[in-house]
């Protein structure tokens, strides 16, 4: 009876709450064009050609851009549920879970709900969209989560001697969810954190390093081994040029995959704190008020080194986008969680985190009441779900989309110019045409008489060719 007698803790029902909604969300909501589509139909090539050595963009040709455990992650998750959305998001959702199982033995250190953590996580807009968003930087951040709590627990944690070994683990994975980034983005602040408490010598005594950097390199080196094997020309591509080139040069024309996103110096700073609100903000007024304290204490200070090292490494960056910052909400909540009971308004402040949460579900229920989902969504799925009574050879203009190839599986074609669309009416053959709305000014007047438009979105229309 007693059981049953023991209150629920809200910040559980909160968390189970926010993981439901993800999880509804990444069943419901299409793949969108460009990157999540993209990696999702890596993952479906994989799956569907049985290679996984080789991540694919388009059959037979190698994707270089970014390590396999991501797409490993979803490719296996269609062979055990099918091709869909939600399975394609599936393991993303599992990863940010573990991650606020991973953090909550640090509220209940202080006397706090285990789950006051994860409510912080997943009140952050950053974190909770990536719970559900088909890339690789939900990897990242669980593998750099893992080295820097395995560090910590490895340094001052005897008892509990595989944290030792799950630092090692975690660069291993790291290096297969997206490369050597891991090193660059955990090495720093350690070697900082170290330095200052002088904590070298309890490093080299109490961590394993021969049997570690062995077990790091039994998981990461044979993928990197066979890649460059079945395809020459992946290891310079990789470190050099996403590594290094990537950041330092806007202009590398060297990007086989998209376009360098040159941004303003600094702008990572204004991405931490757009999409980490409103827990940043409380945080910087904590971090100014304690100040004086701040390297008083190992723990704080090793977690602000966590937090600041990102971005100032990405400050100066020439090309970035918002998710860069998704490796340091860990760090934020665990620095909220130790403040925690100093905090004033605390239910007001976990009300105003839930907004974003309620403002998208209300938006996506508003845009299927208004039967405005299919039309401003940006994903081809519904085009070709419209159209799929006309059981005809479907083709993309000029570039075939990444959700058309996933929602075709893989039976998309591109029709690259108006020579090869003159020719595709000679045959007299019926078929389906997507053509992006910007792009058909391309294509001669004469051509766009043949077509007749039977649907569209607010990016494109799909066009079916009959004669």
């Amino acid at each position: 009876m007693k059981l049953f007698q023991k209150k629920i803790s809200p910040y559980f029902i909160i968390v189970i709450g926010l993981i439901l909604f993800r999880a509804f969300l990444n069943y419901a909501i299409p793949l969108m064009d460009k990157t999540e589509a993209r990696y999702a139909n890596i993952a479906r090539i994989m799956a569907e050609t049985n290679n996984w050595i080789t991540p694919q963009i388009d059959y037979g040709v190698p994707f270089w851009a970014k390590p396999p455990l991501s797409t490993w992650l979803s490719a296996i998750n269609f062979e055990l549920f099918g091709v869909n959305e939600f399975a394609a998001r599936l393991p993303y959702l599992l990863l940010s879970i573990l991650m606020v199982l991973l953090v909550g033995k640090y509220a209940t250190r202080k006397g706090l709900d285990f789950f006051i953590p994860g409510v912080i996580l997943l009140t952050i807009p950053e974190f909770l969209i990536h719970a559900g968003v088909v890339s690789t930087d939900t990897a990242l951040a669980f593998c750099v989560a893992l080295v820097m709590i395995s560090f910590w627990e490895g340094i001052n944690n005897n008892k509990q001697k595989i944290w030792k070994y799950l630092f090692f683990v975690g660069i291993g994975l790291g290096l297969l969810a997206k490369g050597p980034i891991i090193i660059i983005l955990t090495g720093p602040p350690i070697f900082i954190w170290l330095i200052i408490f002088k904590e070298f010598k309890n490093v080299w005594k109490f961590f394993p390093w021969i049997l570690g950097i062995l077990i790091t390199a039994i998981i990461a080196i044979p993928w990197y081994y066979l890649a460059e094997q079945k395809t020459p020309g992946f290891i310079d591509y990789f470190i050099v040029g996403e590594h290094f080139k990537r950041f330092l040069d806007s202009s590398w024309k060297g990007d086989k995959y998209g376009f360098p996103k040159s941004q303003p110096l600094g702008m990572v700073w204004i991405f931490l704190l757009l999409f980490a609100l409103p827990w940043i903000q409380l945080l910087a007024i904590k971090l100014w008020k304690n100040k004086t304290n701040l390297f008083k204490n190992k723990w704080i200070a090793f977690l602000l080194f966590w937090l600041l090292w990102t971005p100032l490494f990405f400050t100066v960056s020439k090309s970035l986008i918002h998710p860069y910052i998704l490796p340091v909400m860990v760090p934020i909540a665990l620095l909220i969680t130790h403040w925690w009971e100093t905090i004033l308004h605390r239910k007001k402040i976990i009300i105003g985190g839930l907004v974003f949460p309620f403002l998208a579900l209300f938006f996506y229920f508003g845009l299927t009441i208004t039967n405005k989902k299919e039309f401003y969504i940006n994903t081809d799925k519904y085009l070709i779900e419209n159209t799929a009574s006309n059981k005809l050879p479907i083709y993309h203009w000029q570039k075939k989309s990444y959700s058309g190839q996933f929602y075709t599986k893989g039976t998309m074609k591109a029709i690259e110019n108006t020579h090869k669309l003159k020719e595709a009416f000679k045959t007299k053959n019926p078929f389906l045409i997507i053509i992006p709305t910007k792009k058909i000014k391309n294509i001669d007047n004469q051509e766009m008489s043949l077509l007749k438009k039977i649907d569209s979105n607010y990016k494109k229309g799909i066009y079916i060719f009959k004669k």
